[in-house]
C-alpha cells in the first residue's frame, strides 16, 4: 500500500513494514472536494488525490500475506466512500539500502468524478479546507497532521506546505 495523505498518519490497518517511498508519474494534490471525512456535500472539505504529472513521497506499507484482504476491504470502505478514486497498483521506490522498486496499491484521483476539484488557487484550496468539518474532524487538522508527517521524512512539499503555514495562525474554527 502506497500512503500520501492520511494513511500516512493514520493507516488504521496492521503492517509488518513502513518505508519511505517515492512513485514516479503523478503528485500530490489537494484536488477532492471532500463530502464526507473533511466535509459535508453543503460545505466541502478538500483532501488530496494522486494527480497525474511528477512525483511523490510517500509511505509504502507492507501487509502480512493473512491481513492483506481484510486490508483492503477496509481501505476500499474508507478511501471509496464516494468513488472519487481509482485503486491501482503503482511501482514505487523504497527509501531503503536497496533502493528496491516494488508494486503498490494506490488511490488515485478519478478526474472525471464530480468531487475532482482539479488545480485551484492557494486561496481557493485555503477556503474549502478552513470551511471543511467531516465525519474524520476539521480539514484544517488533516492539512497539518500530512504536513506534519511529510516533515518527519525530511520532505517538504511547497504547496501543501504552504496552506498549512497560513493555517498555523489561525484558530480553529469551533464546531
Amino acid at each position: 500500500m502506497f500512503g500520501y495523505g492520511s494513511l500516512m498518519w493514520n493507516p488504521g490497518f496492521a503492517f509488518t513494514e513502513r518505508v519511505p517511498a517515492r512513485l514516479i508519474g503523478e503528485h500530490r494534490a489537494l484536488c477532492v472536494y471532500s463530502f464526507v471525512h473533511r466535509g459535508t456535500p453543503e460545505q466541502p472539505g478538500l483532501v488530496l488525490g494522486l494527480d497525474r504529472g511528477g512525483a511523490c513521497r510517500g509511505i509504502a506499507f507492507r501487509v502480512a500475506d493473512q491481513h492483506r484482504i481484510e486490508t483492503v476491504a477496509y481501505l476500499r470502505e474508507r478511501e471509496q466512500v464516494t468513488s472519487v478514486y481509482r485503486e491501482v497498483k503503482r511501482s514505487v521506490w523504497l527509501d531503503d539500502d536497496a533502493r528496491r522498486r516494488i508494486s503498490a496499491l494506490a488511490y488515485v484521483v478519478d478526474r472525471g468524478h464530480d468531487q475532482y476539484a482539479g488545480r485551484l488557487s492557494i486561496a481557493e484550496q485555503l477556503r474549502f479546507v478552513r470551511q471543511g468539518h467531516g465525519r474524520s474532524g476539521p480539514n484544517r487538522d488533516y492539512v497539518l497532521s500530512t504536513v506534519h508527517a511529510l516533515e518527519a521524512q525530511g520532505c517538504r512539499d511547497p504547496q501543501l506546505h504552504q496552506i498549512a503555514q497560513a493555517l498555523q495562525g489561525e484558530t480553529p474554527a469551533h464546531r
